[in-house]
């Protein structure tokens, strides 16, 4: 890997960081020379990374060197939702059929074991590891490149919607049950369950989560 490379690498790992995290708000300038130097990379590394998270529309380019943080509304969200239910759903009726089903059966258990020990809320980090976990393997067993190219996308959105919606206790409560029924359905070789209840989980999330926007009231993007 090139210099130039592992600097456009780094630079866009340390903005995406940034704008997923909030530390970078929706609106924010990003000038090309105030944030080249800011990251301590050459301009050209910088319009990579720029590019890259243009891309995904994290980022607006108003002009060639100009640069805001994308907001994000309900609306999008909708949107981003409508993409997730079409991919999820697919990629859990494919795994069951070529998934392992040990692996799936031991995420069942793993996510069971969450509902025993205090629930997610006493420690979101490690649920949200599970998660990730779950992911990791749904990928694998989808095998499709194409697919989970798309999936790992609105997921860079989704970590931006769970900051805005914000953690509540009883919603990650029911989500451990969820993804427990979609582990069994796809260990089970159950396509059909498997996508029925991705798509239950979904539909719930999506509630909770304008829910939220909603209840909370908070700062609104621009």
């Amino acid at each position: 890997m090139s210099h130039g490379k592992r600097a456009s690498d780094r630079a866009y790992a340390t903005l995406l960081d940034e704008i997923q995290s909030g530390a970078l708000a929706p609106g924010t300038v990003l000038g090309e020379a105030e944030q080249a130097a800011r990251l301590g990379v050459s301009r050209t590394p910088l319009r990579e990374a720029i590019a890259r998270l243009a891309s995904h529309g994290l980022v607006t380019q108003v002009s060639p060197r100009v640069t805001t943080v994308s907001g994000i509304d309900a609306d999008d969200i909708r949107a981003i939702f409508d993409v997730r239910r079409a991919l999820e759903e697919t990629a859990a009726r494919l795994a069951a059929r070529t998934a392992d089903r040990s692996i799936f059966d031991a995420l069942a258990e793993d996510f069971a074991a969450t509902q025993t020990s205090g629930g997610p809320a006493s420690d979101a980090d490690a649920y949200y590891r599970l998660i990730g976990r779950f992911d990791a393997e749904l990928d694998a067993a989808v095998d499709n490149d194409y697919l989970t190219s798309a999936l790992r996308t609105v997921r860079t959105h989704l970590v931006r919607v769970r900051r805005l919606a914000r953690d509540k206790p009883e919603r990650l409560i029911a989500s451990v049950a969820e993804h427990q029924l979609i582990a069994r359905a796809i260990a089970a070789g159950d396509g059909d369950l498997a996508a029925h209840a991705t798509h239950v989980h979904l539909h719930n999330a999506l509630t909770s989560i304008l829910d939220s926007l909603t209840t909370d009231s908070p700062e609104e993007p621009t």
